[in-house]
């Protein structure tokens, strides 16, 4: 009995991973449907996207050090717990600002789990492997960010409330199953913030950024654009939405298998100019089938970014990992919580070169930022 329950906890700790895309990208593809019902616009309920995964990463710059101070079963665990409360306060929010008010405090209950589980993943897992566990990790976050968008889509199409619901209950059977006592083993040496602050990981999370905020974080503008080009219901853009992440659950274990062998820096490098390539491609091509093809694949691209990104930090020899990986996720998620903001106002006048803009981004600055594999360099 207890070996099964083990085994169930250590997939929590997989599964885990999911909660935080899903409940950054639940909304969208109902951000219509949120405005209209709290007297806001479509542009303006993209704050709700803003509001959680900025308060997310903000809070991610430290989570990961305290936490580590705290314990990270207990911290995990309340932290669940907290995230289900609030999910139940947005599902019943009555106007607009209460819900941006939850969406806040979402995000800052999440960013005590998804660092924490990446951490301690690290600790049981030889290095030699750490790429392929961190895929398995990738695809579940991925999960989280396929069914999101469909959850959303079809709530919306009966009330959008219903979306935050599914996310307490989520919550709730995480903490209730528990997670690993091994997930409390204690690193090398205390966690000190100053660790996880150091130029390389501050590089890695750049490319973090880049690589969420300007590929799996612009969902809500393809969201847009298939709404206004192809007349799209939100089921329908929650299903076109949803082969991004379906990408990742099939490919993600096997591009961390591939860094095992090439390295983050060349998996980066890879990602980036590909993924450029195709988000050019899904903002400008005609056909809604073409453009799911092109989706599908970014999503391939988008995790030999960001599951690299992970693998550089946690692979690294430095201090305080979960520290680390804490800040890189602050990034990533933070690049998504600016996209909305700074590509919606760009997208209503140029609906292209928000596209365009991003990619670009993408293909010049995330191969330029990462630092070379550890094996290669001294820099530290």
């Amino acid at each position: 009995m207890s070996g099964y329950r083990e085994s169930l906890q250590r997939a929590a700790l997989y599964v885990g991973g999911f909660l935080g895309p899903f409940g950054g990208g639940v909304v969208v593809s109902m951000l219509p449907e949120i405005g209209d019902d709290t007297g806001v616009s479509a542009g303006v309920a993209a704050t709700t996207v803003t509001a959680y995964l900025g308060v997310f990463a903000v809070f991610m710059l430290f989570s990961g050090t305290l936490g580590a101070r705290w314990g990270r079963l207990r911290t995990v665990r309340t932290a669940y717990v907290v995230y289900a409360v609030v999910s139940v306060a947005a599902a019943l929010a009555p106007t607009f600002s209460l819900l941006i008010g939850a969406r806040m405090l979402q995000g800052a209950g999440n960013a005590f789990t998804t660092p924490l589980l990446l951490a301690a993943l690290a600790a049981i897992t030889p290095r030699e492997s750490l790429g392929r566990a961190l895929g398995l990790f990738g695809a579940m976050q991925a999960a989280g960010q396929t069914t999101a968008p469909l959850v959303g889509g079809l709530a919306a199409e009966v009330n959008w409330r219903w979306a935050f619901v599914v996310l307490a209950a989520a919550a709730v059977v995480l903490a209730v199953i528990g997670l690993p006592d091994r997930m409390d083993e204690a690193e090398e040496g205390p966690a000190r913030l100053r660790d996880a602050l150091r130029p390389r990981v501050l590089r890695v999370g750049v490319v973090a950024l880049l690589g969420f905020g300007a590929l799996g974080g612009l969902g809500f503008l393809l969201a847009f654009r298939v709404e206004d080009d192809f007349g799209l219901s939100p089921a329908g853009r929650g299903a076109l939405l949803t082969v991004f992440g379906l990408a990742g659950i099939l490919t993600a274990r096997r591009v961390g298998t591939l860094i095992d062998r090439i390295g983050a820096q060349r998996s980066v490098l890879l990602g980036a100019v590909s993924g450029a390539v195709l988000l050019v491609a899904a903002g400008t091509l005609g056909s809604i089938a073409v453009i799911a093809a092109v989706w599908f694949v970014a999503g391939i691209a988008s995790q030999c970014v960001l599951v690299a990104a992970n693998a550089a930090v946690l692979g690294d020899s430095g201090g305080n990992r979960g520290g680390a990986v804490s800040v890189v996720l602050a990034f990533r998620f933070g690049g998504a919580a600016i996209a909305p903001a700074a590509l919606t106002p760009l997208y209503a006048t140029h609906p292209t070169a928000a596209f365009v803009v991003p990619a670009v981004l993408l293909a010049v600055m995330a191969p330029l930022m990462m630092p070379s594999d550890p094996a290669s360099t001294t820099d530290r």
